[in-house]
């Protein structure tokens, strides 16, 4: 029976300090103390894709993990079970981080799916997400708040990856509230300011992907047309077919994820398009800030007002 754990939550730190920790593939007696000790099996390097990490938990279960994936771009691994800490089958398990522009934050997304028994439909589920992925997040939120931050010098992704415009905030409401006002493709003239009118055009259902909404920002109309609509994943994409601006094959979207220790979301838009070097120092500062951060705050007011 497949199952999924997941824990998530804000840690106070930028992505970089995160990262600098979780990347070490042997360094989690470093910041949890649930594990007692940990080495790298045949002297591989930690970061070496496909080594086993053999430690102990704290009550002396042996586990052995093999490192699957390891994105230093993206701040990602995925790693399986070789020796179980638990009876289940097909572990896979991912940490992500994402960093967080609305105040050089970072989200934590642990999970991991796998396989348990019918008779123990639940169980796991629980067990993981509670003692394992969320007393660990709260040992490394513990962890770095005591560790001092190493200087960053790497240019952080706004103009660069993943996209030209990168955007996150958290909104102080839960995922359902805020994905209730974002997935209805025509109603973000409810919350942004500066989009007085937007109406689908032929009158089709705001859900309908290949739909085009007609609206206007500042002096200027633009139609947009929905490639991606996901309750599962609580994301949408869209891409520009008008639009006064000088950019070519704009693409864009929204996702959100739940923030499991505060019931709140934590919320990431990006944006990528063609244009010439010089009307991209306007233009990609003006859509982070006037248009996704804009909407993102004004949708943390709203919902937090009204909840």
């Amino acid at each position: 029976m497949i199952a999924e754990a997941l824990a998530t939550t804000i840690i106070d730190a930028p992505v970089e300090q995160v990262w600098a920790v979780l990347r070490d593939f042997n360094g989690l007696p470093v910041w949890n103390p649930g594990i007692r000790d940990s080495r790298i099996e045949d002297g591989r390097d930690a970061d070496s894709v496909g080594c086993v990490r053999a430690f102990h938990l704290a009550d002396g279960t042996f586990v052995r993990e093999m490192l699957l994936e390891l994105d230093d771009s993206r701040y990602l691994m995925r790693y399986n079970f070789e020796t179980p800490a638990f009876p289940v089958t097909n572990y896979l398990a991912t940490l992500e981080l994402i960093p967080v522009t609305n105040g050089d934050t970072t989200f934590v997304r642990w999970h991991a799916s796998f396989d348990e028994a019918p008779a123990d439909s639940g169980h796991y589920v629980r067990l993981i997400s509670k003692e394992v992925f969320a007393a660990g997040l709260r040992a490394l939120a513990e962890h770095i708040a005591a560790t001092p931050a190493p200087p960053v010098t790497d240019a952080r992704w706004q103009g660069l990856r993943p996209a030209k415009v990168f955007t996150s905030s958290v909104i102080r409401a839960p995922i359902s509230d805020v994905w209730e006002k974002m997935r209805d493709f025509a109603g973000m003239k409810h919350w942004h300011e500066d989009i007085p009118t937007m109406d689908m055009i032929d009158g089709v259902r705001p859900d309908k992907v290949s739909g085009v909404r007609d609206f206007i920002f500042g002096d200027g109309q633009l139609h947009e047309q929905l490639t991606l609509l996901s309750d599962q994943y609580h994301a949408f994409r869209y891409r520009i077919l008008k639009s006064p601006m000088p950019w070519l094959n704009y693409h864009a979207g929204a996702q959100l994820y739940p923030l499991t220790d505060r019931d709140q979301t934590f919320a990431v838009w990006t944006a990528d398009w063609t244009a010439s070097p010089l009307d991209d120092l306007e233009l990609v500062p003006n859509v982070r800030d006037n248009v996704f951060q804009k909407a993102f705050h004004t949708l943390d007011q709203q919902l937090s007002r009204d909840g």
